[in-house]
């Protein structure tokens, strides 16, 4: 795996325990809440970014294939 693909994987499993988090709290500090909120948001936003830039190299490579025909 690639350093990226590895970000994109750490990325989903730090969001799924931000959930499990947010899933097995009876009673949410606000603040820890707020840090946990503004963490996932970061994640989001790296991982499409990621996921945008995978989806751009499936298509140099899908055009590449089409060439070759």
């Amino acid at each position: 795996m690639t350093k990226d693909t590895n970000n994109l994987n750490e990325n989903l499993k730090k969001l799924s325990d931000i959930s499990d988090w947010f899933d097995k709290m009876k009673e949410i500090d606000v603040e820890e809440g707020l840090a946990k909120v503004k963490e996932a948001v970061i994640l989001i936003k790296s991982s499409k970014e990621r996921l945008k830039e995978i989806e751009n190299e499936f298509e140099e490579i899908k055009k590449e294939v089409e060439e070759t025909k």
